[in-house]
């Protein structure tokens, strides 16, 4: 976990949940503070390890529930992992696309360029009208390269 937690962010989320009727219990406190303060893309059972190092009881239901208001709020996203299990981050801003390391999970949105004429290709060669597009890159960070 980074230890670069966003004062700001945090109480934006929390006060998100509190309207939206969530109680804010110290194990909700907690998932939010690891959430907000990493750039990797982390399971439930990885949020829920990082958690209990700063509320030992925590629980892994409690991880799931806040994580499914979290994702219904859109203040996270769930992503695909190759390896299989979704893992979680910080929801993008505007129309962001997806770097995910598959070795440490380390995740970076960017900017897409266009890809309207890949859009209009698929559409026109398998006959669906695409209203949407969410394009997720796998790969290794920099760091794991060196490894």
């Amino acid at each position: 976990m980074d230890n670069s937690i966003s004062p700001d962010l945090r109480d934006e989320w929390l006060s998100s949940l509190a309207a939206s009727g969530y109680r804010l219990t110290q194990p909700l406190h907690v998932i939010v503070n690891v959430l907000v303060s990493t750039e990797r893309a982390l399971s439930p059972v990885d949020i829920f390890d990082l958690g209990r190092k700063e509320y030992p009881r925590m629980g892994l239901v409690t991880v799931y529930r806040a994580l499914e208001k979290l994702e219904e709020l859109g203040l996270v996203q769930r992503v695909h992992h190759p390896g299989g299990c979704h893992r979680y981050l910080r929801a993008a801003h505007g129309h962001e696309h997806l770097l995910l390391c598959t070795a440490c999970g380390r995740a970076v949105y960017f900017a897409g360029d266009d890809v309207t004429n890949f859009i209009q290709y698929v559409a026109a060669n398998t006959g669906f009208e695409i209203r949407d597009h969410w394009f997720q890159l796998f790969g290794l960070c920099e760091q794991c390269r060196g490894k």
